[in-house]
């Protein structure tokens, strides 16, 4: 087959989960006050969850030594389905997001730090159905899945999220929605910054021409 006559593959979008797609800061609030009183250590729940977006390990440093960070997240996580899933609701446009790539033909995929089981119990959980799920990237890290399902496009809400699609050569695409405002996405090199994924779609078909 000559490469004229070789089928174009279709356009991938990725996007982020937490803050992007979903806000989870309800249900992860739950499950830091749920955890602070089992292991009977003070964690500000409120303070952890203004600055999502880094993987656990990264937030139970503030409050943990190095050396019980391992034990620490295993506990924090076997108490996550009970406590962080049912609170947690989608963000404005972000079923319309996914359906306005499908509608075009593309593809979705969702790249989070978020340990990817989780991640998928949310999703399931509130009715957003994306053709891949990947879990435990971050930053420049979420390069490799991006580059791995050759996503052209890659949403997210913060400055690691720009960082991860420059590395893969993707477009960033920010929303505002996250703990990272619409000067710091801008300074990270977002190419893109959206108020939040209701203004999706119009950016979507002025993009795809």
């Amino acid at each position: 087959m000559s490469p004229m006559t070789l089928p174009r593959l279709p356009l991938t979008v990725g996007f982020d989960l937490d803050m992007t797609l979903i806000d989870s800061r309800p249900g992860i609030k739950a499950t830091y006050e749920a955890f602070a009183a089992q292991v009977g250590v003070w964690i500000d729940a409120d303070l952890a969850v203004s600055r999502l977006g880094p993987p656990l390990e990264h937030e139970l440093a503030h409050w943990f030594p190095e050396a019980e960070i391992a034990e620490r997240v295993a506990q924090y996580r076997a108490l996550y389905p009970t406590y962080a899933i049912e609170p947690s609701l989608a963000m404005a446009g972000a079923r319309d997001a996914i359906q306005a790539v499908r509608e075009a033909g593309g593809r979705t995929i969702v790249v989070t730090a978020k340990n990817e089981p989780h991640a998928k119990l949310h999703l399931t959980h509130l009715g957003i159905d994306p053709d891949a799920v990947i879990g435990g990237l971050w930053a420049e890290d979420k390069a490799r899945a991006l580059r791995e399902h050759s996503a052209s496009v890659y949403v997210g809400d913060h400055t690691g999220d720009v960082r991860g699609a420059a590395t893969a050569g993707a477009l960033s695409v920010a929303v505002a929605t996250g703990p990272c405002d619409e000067a710091e996405l801008r300074d990270a090199g977002a190419d893109v910054v959206l108020a939040d994924l209701t203004e999706f779609r119009a950016w979507w078909e002025a993009y795809r021409g």
